[in-house]
């Protein structure tokens, strides 16, 4: 496989069909995982609530320099992924659809611009793989779901890479694609702060160091026009930030960054080695593959250093020897961005989500070697560890029902009142049934070099059935009961508060309850009482919505406090009625005959 796009064995004028079935397949595949269903569940807390809520108050307010959440300073993300939850409020109306719908977009838009690059590097069947393998896993899938700023982020430092590669390893249209990659840098700043541009970067400098490229790279990848042009790009937004707010932005950004990585925040500090389960479950059903993927592109980079092919200075030009270059800038991308996060103090799964199309790229190439040549060394050795690392995961969706009754249900009812009469039902032993019939054909093709290929089929089916399994019996009983109920109050509570009342959240302090209420809310944690005390001190009308648990805690003479919304273990109290009725005015006399409409 060649890297030169003038040899390439993709599309052509006269050969588009596969190309065009292939979209289509796509198109169709993200549709149901991406954008199906995407608003039935409510706002999961704590990022998407106040990711959700704060472009909404940019729409409200119409201020779309300075992020607010409960319309208070939120410096802790930048404005893009606000700006483009505001435009698609505009558009669908405000909703956790459309709170969703950009980070589905860019999902969406990630996946077909890893095929088009890899039909026009490699082959068509070679971008299929990696565009599905992209799409199928389970890290993917939730985070193109949800409203945060990752899937965003991914896109344009992935957008950046790849125009890198363009730019800078081939010899057609190099100039544009490296204005590409500098422009790409500065707007996944705009998403997600520095590490918009740090990602690339250090993938950039981790590949030229071992490629030693450096000063080929100095010569034609312009890289100080280049970082003027991302500073460019980015900068306005910072500099306007700091001119309306000075050190009270500066300090807030500054502890959400560098902050961020020197110490745990928030508690999510997690063990040095976090990243490797979550890479194992979030990239599977690939994982096993990418396991073996990773080292063959290391052992090939290293053979090929000992034979001297890499001591010619020039960048690398359109040959055949170097078509393994690719998988060697894909298997730099993995490791530095993961060690990147890994050495971050603060860790969350979705932290590694700019890896995973290096690593769909990477598995890609892999898995169409294993394919084509049966004798690949770890073909069937990856073929086992996808088999182990799916009856492991089976194993444990068919025991949730059993860990969630008697070890997690009792501990969650603090938060959530009824979470002992939740029923995980049949849909945790379904797809446990579609993960192992899946797996032992994974097996079954896989283990067989004439029909190996089959193996790719029946893991990427058997993880789409555990999906759809997931979204169609699990999530509506646990958003009924866990997501809802809170969200539906605040709801109610907004619809019917004046601008001047107000609405405070004791106990389960979400930030989502701000979405739905439309309104600022006073937010009161346990152990808060005097903060509640001094806020119903205040005159007006009050509601207060809080577990049903939290009723004994409140403080002062409660009396003139009504409930007048109850869900699922939830409380919406008022310190006066809904509907009030005129003192000293006597009913109207009934008439002596009842009119009956329609007479």
């Amino acid at each position: 496989m060649s890297d030169n796009p003038s040899q390439t064995p993709g599309p052509s004028p006269g050969a588009p069909a596969p190309v065009i079935r292939h979209i289509g397949v796509l198109l169709i595949l993200c549709g149901i995982l991406f954008f199906w269903n995407l608003g039935a569940l409510g706002l999961t807390d704590r990022d998407e609530g106040r990711n959700a809520e704060a472009g909404r108050e940019m729409l409200e307010t119409g201020d779309w320099m300075s992020p607010t959440f409960n319309y208070e300073p939120r410096y802790a993300k930048p404005a893009l992924v606000y700006w483009l939850m505001g435009a698609s409020y505009k558009v669908f109306g405000v909703s956790e659809f459309a709170a969703r719908f950009p980070s589905a977009l860019f999902g969406l838009g990630l996946v077909l611009m890893l095929y088009l690059f890899l039909t026009r590097l490699r082959d068509t069947n070679t971008g299929l793989l990696g565009a599905l393998m992209l799409a199928l896993n389970l890290q993917m899938i939730g985070l193109n779901r949800m409203a945060l700023t990752d899937s965003v982020l991914i896109f344009f430092t992935t957008l950046s890479l790849l125009a890198f590669w363009l730019g800078f390893q081939t010899t057609r249209e190099r100039r544009p694609w490296m204005w590409v990659c500098y422009v790409s840098m500065g707007i996944a700043t705009l998403a997600k702060g520095p590490v918009g541009f740090l990602v690339p970067l250090i993938v950039v400098a981790l590949y030229l160091s071992l490629t030693k490229q450096w000063r080929p790279f100095w010569q034609e990848g312009r890289p100080l026009a280049g970082t003027a042009l991302t500073i460019l790009i980015a900068l306005p937004w910072y500099a306007g930030m700091w001119w309306l707010h000075g050190s009270e932005y500066t300090d807030s950004a500054q502890a959400n960054t560098v902050g961020r990585f020197l110490k745990p925040m928030e508690g999510h500090s997690f063990g040095f080695l976090f990243y490797i389960p979550v890479l194992l479950l979030g990239f599977f059903p690939w994982s096993g593959w990418l396991l073996f993927a990773w080292p063959a592109a290391l052992k090939d980079w290293r053979a090929t250093r000992r034979a001297n092919v890499l001591q010619d200075p020039s960048p690398v030009t359109d040959q055949p020897s170097h078509s393994g270059k690719l998988d060697w800038f894909a298997a730099a991308w993995i490791f530095a961005t993961f060690v990147f996060f890994t050495l971050s103090s603060t860790r969350l799964p979705h932290y590694i989500g700019p890896l995973f199309p290096a690593a769909a790229m990477l598995t890609a190439s892999y898995w169409s070697r294993c394919v084509r040549e049966p004798s690949t060394r770890g073909a069937n050795a990856s073929v086992h560890l996808v088999m182990w690392v799916g009856f492991v995961l089976a194993g444990a969706l068919a025991c949730m029902p059993w860990i969630y009754d008697t070890m997690l249900a009792s501990k969650l009812t603090k938060e959530y009142p009824l979470a002992t009469q939740l029923s995980l039902g049949s849909g945790p032993y379904i797809a446990a049934t579609v993960l192992l019939i899946g797996m032992g054909l994974v097996g079954l093709f896989g283990l067989s070099e004439t029909r190996r290929g089959g193996a790719f089929w029946a893991a990427g089916g058997s993880l789409l059935g555990v999906v759809l399994v997931l979204m169609i019996f699990v999530l509506p009983a646990a958003n009924k009961y866990f997501v809802a109920p809170q969200q539906e109050l605040a709801y109610a509570a907004g619809l019917n508060l004046a601008p001047g009342e107000q609405l405070i959240a004791y106990g389960a302090t979400r930030p989502s309850t701000a979405f739905y209420a439309r309104r600022k809310v006073l937010f009161v944690g346990s152990g808060e009482e005097e903060k509640l005390r001094t806020a119903l001190s205040q005159p007006g009308r009050t509601m207060i919505l809080l577990p049903e648990s939290f009723v004994d805690k409140l403080p002062g003479d409660l009396k003139n406090y009504q409930p007048i919304l109850k869900r699922y273990g939830y409380l919406l109290l008022a310190s006066e009625p809904m509907v009030k009725i005129p003192e000293n005015v006597l009913p109207p006399p009934p008439a002596l005959e009842p009119k009956i409409f329609g007479h």
